[in-house]
């Protein structure tokens, strides 16, 4: 882990002004947490999350395709265990599991 005088300021990763105004444009045509509909929650979305994780590379960054309206504790909490699991974790307002490639879905 970096320590924080080796970390890379949100800025210089691409979260700058362009990123804040391209996020404020997209969470207005995609205003609800798409973690919560799928648990049955209905509840606004403040984050614009990238699907795949873009690591540095700017043309994935910028994809709209790759970004998704999530609310803060999603962001924070759900998403990040997701990342670290590597699957889709959970299971939707119907009890059935999230993730397509859950032994479930065979």
């Amino acid at each position: 882990m970096r320590s924080r005088e080796e970390r890379i300021s949100a800025a210089r990763r691409g979260y700058d002004r362009r990123w804040r105004k391209a996020a404020k444009a997209f969470l207005a045509s995609n205003p609800l947490c798409i973690y919560c509909r799928r648990s049955g929650r209905t509840t606004a979305a403040t984050v614009v999350d990238h699907v795949r994780p873009h690591r540095g590379d700017m043309k994935l960054f910028w994809d709209p395709g790759n970004w998704q309206p999530l609310c803060a504790p999603c962001h924070s909490a759900a998403k990040q265990r997701e990342e670290h699991a590597g699957h889709t974790l959970g299971c939707g307002a119907d009890g059935v599991p999230l993730d397509p490639g859950h032994h479930w879905h065979g």
